[in-house]
């Protein structure tokens, strides 16, 4: 009967919990996570965009231009020149290739500032290009 007066509770040292591997495997998630993630780059300006009644939602775009009411084009918050948009998508490309584009124009910017900046858009090598649009029934 002497074998059994043993404390309970009275732990051994390798009773303890180990939470290192555990760590070790949040830390490669978060790393796969950061790693894998597309970050969107906002234009720099609001605009006021149109309305369609055809206006559908798309998954995020990864790159965002905007031209103003004043026929300004923005690209990653800055105001580039319609020669240089090409330039800029195409160094954002280089970041995502498999990215898309989404063009916000204002309601009162020239159309002709549209056709063009998707021109450049396109000849960057960027194929799938969208306008973003107001849902008009909603």
């Amino acid at each position: 009967m002497a074998s059994r007066s043993r404390k309970v509770g009275a732990g051994s040292a390798n009773d303890e919990i180990n939470v290192t591997p555990l760590m070790d495997i949040v830390f490669i998630m978060l790393i796969f996570f950061i790693v894998t993630s597309t970050f969107v780059k906002e234009p720099g300006v609001d605009v006021q965009r149109p309305e369609a009644q055809t206006a559908k939602v798309r998954k995020l775009a990864s790159i965002l231009v905007a031209i103003t009411a004043d026929n300004e084009i923005w690209i990653n918050k800055e105001k580039v020149e319609l020669d240089q948009v090409k330039i800029n998508v195409e160094s954002l490309k280089q970041e995502n290739p498999k990215g898309t584009a989404v063009v916000q124009v204002d309601a009162k910017a020239d159309s002709r500032y549209l056709v063009e900046v998707v021109d450049q858009i396109r000849a960057a090598g960027v194929e799938d290009v969208a306008v973003s649009t107001e849902d008009r029934s909603s």
